[in-house]
Order: structure tokens, then C-alpha cells, then sequence
């Protein structure tokens, strides 16, 4: 029988947890003030910012232009692995802003590309945007399970 767990973490151990997982749900704010969630693929950057790759016209882009608020939920590969809530202030950067800042996170998730050149020309040619979520607060990094009370023998 797995026990629920809630450890709170530092900032360095934060990253540690959060930058080899790529999955993750971002929560916009919609301009009625209700949230608007997205799947996402995910990464850390150079400045311990989560970045998330999209397109200017999608809704998580519209909102995260209007309020910055934003949450990233950080999910294991597992159903029932660890994740965290991450709360933090949302930049969006278009092209040709967003180029290098996509390499970034292209190397954030994959390491590094065959054809560097290509990947440019391609971000270029689909006008991709780019979210960074500068880290402000987060919860513990919790597991699911039963409460310690029920696990117990």
C-alpha cells in the first residue's frame, strides 16, 4: 500500500525535480476569470524559467498576454509518480524574438539537433511562440496514495 506524500522542496531541489519531466498541464486565465487548461511539453532554461513552446494564436497565448499569472502542474511519466504545482508570471516572446529562446528549449527536452539550421528555418516558417514562466512560489512535491493514517499496518 503506497503512502500519500507531500515534501516540501527548496528552489535548487525544485529544479532538479522538475527539469527531467517535460510533461505538464499549464493554467491560463480566461478573460471570464475561469482557468483554462493545456497539456503541454515543458522545459527548464538556462535562467530556471519553465518554457513551454506554442503558437501565437492559441488560447493558453491570448491569455497568458493578457494576465501573466499562470500555474504549471508537473507531472511524471507515471501515473502515480510524484508532481508539483509551480505558480509563477508568464512572458510570451514571438518571432523573431522567440528563435533562440526555442533552440533553448528544444535543448531542454531533446539535447541537441542534427540540423540546427533546420530547426531555425522551421520555427521560422510556423511563427511559433514561446512561453516562459518565471518561478515566483510552488507546492510540495506530492505523490498520491492513502493517508498515512490508512497505510499504516
Amino acid at each position: 500500500m503506497s503512502t500519500a506524500r507531500a515534501d516540501r522542496v527548496d528552489l535548487d531541489e525544485l529544479l532538479a525535480f522538475i527539469a527531467p519531466r517535460h510533461k505538464a498541464v499549464l493554467t491560463t486565465v480566461r478573460s471570464d476569470g475561469r482557468p483554462q487548461l493545456s497539456p503541454v511539453a515543458m522545459g527548464v532554461d538556462e535562467q530556471a524559467r519553465i518554457v513551454v513552446s506554442t503558437y501565437p494564436e492559441r488560447a493558453k497565448t491570448a491569455n497568458a498576454r493578457k494576465d501573466a499569472r499562470v500555474s504549471v502542474c508537473v507531472l511524471s511519466d507515471d501515473w502515480d509518480g510524484a508532481w508539483v504545482q509551480v505558480d509563477g508570471q508568464a512572458q510570451v516572446l514571438d518571432m523573431p524574438e522567440a528563435l533562440e529562446p526555442l533552440v533553448s528549449y528544444y535543448r531542454a527536452i531533446s539535447g541537441e539537433h542534427p540540423d540546427w539550421d533546420d530547426y531555425r528555418q522551421a520555427m521560422h516558417r510556423q511563427d511559433k511562440s514561446l512561453i516562459r514562466v518565471t518561478i515566483e512560489r510552488w507546492g510540495p512535491v506530492a505523490t498520491g496514495g492513502f493517508p498515512p493514517r490508512l497505510a499504516r499496518p
